[in-house]
């Protein structure tokens, strides 16, 4: 667990970056590799500690992946062509990994073991397991199936209509999976506005969704081949650089590549609803769009942040709590107890180390409250484990008038292996 201290006081920040690729992306595009026919060529892949667990899974199961010059190379083996795994099947962090994988491997012919990280196997699963037992789906975990570790006995999967409670990409995708391999027809609906990779990557593969607002239908027994996939920059790690821009006098930056899918764009509606100079140039429109952000120091005032557009910013909301502090008035959040069962408890991350930092800021039972214009002083924080809390507090760093040491600094690898180093390279 290393601490690192951090001045950037006094500092210029400027010039241009590529993030890396998109966590949510790389994860699926691995995973839909593996179960399709043929050879996949995966280009910008995230190598995060969170990926890369993903993909030991996959090769524990059979499959061959090759990182080549650059690209991941996964020669499918068919959608039931996977082998039961010898040894348990370690997600480390991701709670992508285990609760998709808990999809994919109830609908096949085997036995297999799920577990993760201390942070992980605290972290609920009976929101997938449950859907999934009434599929026919033979599971056993701690907690009434509820925590990690978890087995699976794989078996014949029956399709169902499933309303979703929450707005969970990763519970969809479960059932999705799930429902490529059940006997039927399943049919998604309630809540399923939330990022959908898994939709549009599934279609680059082959398969066939019918899809609307209200819900996703899903045919049994699709085959799906292979493809060439580009993974745009992750925008949830462009996140942290649009603060870095917005929140630091005279800053001007431009993230390349960054991904601009719909559903995960929610923080550039809030900065903008702020005040803040941020400007999109599209270089792709269809399948996983991307292109260009450019970002200015920008004086900003206080919003609220609620109701639909909590589910395209939920992984943001650490670093939008830093950029209030900077803004004039009050920035209200509610609707975000999603928060709560993330890597940490975010809500309570948040304001424990903000506050440390001298920032006026409360929780509420559903997300918090921001009060601005804060000046923070530094101070030791910690990251919790959680690589957004993480970066957000190696932001903060910048607007501080004294040192920032930062406890635990390495969870960060979990989504940004080179953030630092990115961060070393627009400061003059």
């Amino acid at each position: 667990m290393n601490s690192i201290r951090l001045n950037h006081t006094d500092v210029r920040v400027k010039g241009e970056l590529t993030v890396p690729g998109d966590k949510s992306i790389s994860h699926r595009a691995v995973m839909f590799g593996s179960i399709a026919e043929g050879t996949t060529v995966i280009s910008n892949f995230l190598r995060g500690d969170d990926c890369l667990a993903t993909m030991n899974c996959f090769r524990k199961m059979g499959v061959k992946i090759e990182d080549s010059n650059g690209d991941i190379i996964v020669h499918g083996k068919g959608i039931t062509g996977l082998k039961e795994p010898k040894d348990v099947l370690y997600t480390g962090n991701s709670g992508t990994t285990a609760r998709l994988l808990l999809g994919l491997l109830s609908g096949l012919p085997f036995y297999s073991v799920l577990n993760g990280d201390v942070s992980l196997n605290n972290r609920p699963m009976s929101r997938v397991t449950d859907p999934l037992k009434l599929m026919g789906a033979q599971t056993w975990g701690r907690e009434n199936n509820n925590k990690l570790p978890i087995s699976i006995q794989g078996t014949q999967l029956s399709a169902i209509e499933y309303e979703l409670p929450v707005a969970s990409a990763q519970v969809k995708s479960a059932l999705i999976l799930a429902g490529l391999l059940a006997e039927g027809v399943t049919k998604i609906t309630g809540k399923i506005q939330s990022r959908d990779h898994t939709e549009k990557l599934l279609q680059q593969y082959g398969a066939y969704l019918s899809m609307d607002d209200n819900q996703i239908i899903v045919k049994g027994g699709q085959k799906l081949h292979s493809a060439n996939v580009f993974v745009p920059g992750d925008i949830s790690s462009a996140a942290f650089f649009i603060a870095l821009g917005l929140i630091v006098p005279g800053a001007e930056l431009v993230i390349k590549n960054v991904g601009l899918n719909e559903t995960r764009t929610g923080i550039l509606d809030v900065v903008r609803a702020m005040g803040g100079n941020v400007e999109v140039e599209t270089i792709r429109r269809n399948g996983e769009p991307f292109g260009n952000i450019y970002v200015k120091y920008s004086d900003l005032t206080a919003t609220e942040i609620s109701g639909a557009i909590i589910p395209r910013l939920i992984d943001e909301i650490p670093i939008i709590a830093l950029i209030a502090t900077q803004a004039e008035g009050t920035t209200i959040i509610r609707d975000a107890t999603e928060l709560k069962v993330k890597e940490t408890n975010r809500i309570e991350a948040v304001v424990t180390e903000l506050s440390k930092l001298g920032a006026s800021i409360e929780a509420t039972d559903d997300g918090m409250i921001i009060h601005g214009k804060q000046k923070l002083k530094g101070g030791q924080v910690k990251t919790h484990g959680d690589h957004r809390i993480g970066m957000m507090l190696a932001i903060a760093s910048f607007i501080c008038s004294e040192d920032l040491i930062l406890e635990n600094a390495d969870c960060i690898k979990i989504s940004y292996p080179n953030f630092f180093q990115d961060l070393k390279s627009i400061v003059q």
